[in-house]
């Protein structure tokens, strides 16, 4: 899924190397820090995040706007702050 426009993003955590459940945990903790509507990407290299995370986030009542391929086994999930 293509990234909105609107999505500028305001911070970003790389968390290849990283497996569930810190790939949660850390998105969670740098969201925590951050501004509610800013938007963080995260990069992520271990292939179940791409599904646990954003759904973890879902569930804290963020926004998910994207995960996306970015690279070999690379992808970037991009979510929002809730308000």
């Amino acid at each position: 899924m293509p990234v909105p426009e609107d999505a500028q993003v305001h911070r970003e955590l790389d968390l290849k190397g990283e497996v569930c459940p810190y790939t949660f945990v850390k998105s969670k903790l740098m969201l925590e820090t951050m501004a509610p509507g800013e938007v963080l990407r995260v990069i992520v290299d271990y292939p179940p995040a791409t599904g646990n995370v954003p759904r973890s986030m879902e569930s804290e009542g963020h926004q998910v706007l994207a995960v996306n391929p970015a690279g070999q086994g690379v992808w970037e999930i991009i979510v929002r702050k809730k308000n």
